[in-house]
């Protein structure tokens, strides 16, 4: 079994906050390096560890899986697996804390479970797409919301499918184009709305700009909207609340932040949009201790750190008297360039704030350290 080792990176709250003393705000440390043999293009933090993995393909067209750990100011390579097809994504949020499997897909379209202390054979395995899975997303797990453990996925076909991993073969929930519509590639995929053992939501968002919210409770899609380009990530603010707030990037840097409080009949979640830069933002993802901070990666290699201002009233009346939602505000916090190369994925450890692992299309890994989160 591994030893999960907390002395990596746990200094005290004091050192931690005067590792950037002279500044007031938030600084974004680029900690340690690695640089790897392959393209990664996910990596991930284990729960209640200092380790994460790493995912993607050789380029002689094989799947890789690499485990790292933090220690003594260092990344060690733990495990390395090779696999028969590259791996495109990967998530804990369906395993529970004890088991800490990590659900992937990969270019041949299939879903994969595994257990990372023995992870050479799979313990769930099934042809989820006829094309690459774009993106994987888990829920019911981690101790993070209610209801059972599922699994989202969505492909290049233009579905999006829900997964129990007790059930074998066959998903929960298959959402595909209606008879006459065009396909479309997904390329995100997001579970929100888990705040009981009944509601449960998944976001889509796909290549042409379309964004869709789908009500796995009444099996319909509850809302749906475009961002007029192509839609990189979606994300929850958090799963295991009545939906709050959705965050979707696209291509040529610009991001939008739905409030999904109020919904209008015909107008439906209000948002606000803001330019982060001119390059695509490949990822975001909120802070697990705060919501209201969230980051982007972009695909000039630079993070950006956000926080979302609530406004004084966040709904308000139309001119027929029927509710409808006001947008906050978006600040920027900080920013930094480390890479020349898009950085591709971007994860925060849930145990320690601040924490936070990212790779890039420069074949490297980065663990980063942002600091003074707690004064923002």
């Amino acid at each position: 079994m591994f030893i999960w080792h907390y002395i990596y990176i746990f200094m005290s709250a004091r050192e931690w906050e005067e590792m950037s003393t002279p500044f007031e705000k938030p600084q974004i440390i680029a900690h340690l390096q690695r640089s790897l043999n392959y393209t990664v293009f996910d990596s991930k933090w284990i729960p209640c560890s200092a380790k994460f993995v790493c995912l993607g393909n050789y380029a002689r067209g094989t799947g890789v899986m690499q485990i790292y750990e933090v220690e003594h100011g260092e990344v060690k390579l733990i495990k390395e697996i090779e696999k028969a097809k590259p791996i495109k994504c990967g998530t804990f949020g369906a395993s529970s804390l004890q088991q800490r499997h990590i659900a992937t897909g990969d270019f041949d379209g299939n879903l994969n479970i595994w257990n990372l202390e023995v992870p050479d054979v799979s313990v769930y395995s099934v042809k989820a797409h006829k094309e690459i899975v774009n993106s994987i997303d888990g829920v019911g797990g981690l101790g993070i919301g209610d209801g059972a453990p599922e699994i989202v996925t969505g492909s290049r076909d233009g579905t999006v499918k829900v997964w129990d991993p007790r059930q074998k073969d066959s998903p929960v929930a298959n959402m595909e184009p209606g008879e006459g519509e065009a396909k479309r590639d997904c390329w995100t995929v997001a579970f929100g709305h888990a705040f009981n053992d009944q509601d449960r939501c998944v976001c889509a968002g796909y290549d042409n700009g379309d964004i869709k919210l789908f009500d796995l409770r009444n099996m319909s899609l509850r809302w749906e909207t475009n961002i007029r380009n192509g839609v990189c990530h979606v994300e929850f603010d958090r799963k295991d609340i009545n939906m709050n707030k959705l965050v979707a990037t696209s291509l040529e840097g610009k991001f939008h932040v739905f409030d999904m409080r109020t919904q209008h009949p015909t107008k439906g979640f209000d948002s606000v949009s803001e330019k982060a830069h001119k390059s695509t933002i490949w990822q975001v993802r909120h802070l697990p201790q705060n919501r209201d901070i969230f980051m982007t990666a972009g695909g000039a290699g630079n993070l950006h750190l956000w926080k979302y201002e609530y406004p004084a009233q966040r709904s308000k009346k139309d001119s027929d008297e029927v509710d409808m939602g006001v947008a906050g505000t978006v600040t920027l916090l900080q920013n930094v360039t480390l890479s020349t190369q898009p950085i591709a994925s971007l994860d925060w450890s849930p145990d320690k704030q601040g924490l936070c692992v990212c790779s890039a299309f420069d074949q490297s890994v980065r663990v980063l350290i942002v600091t003074k989160l707690n004064r923002v």
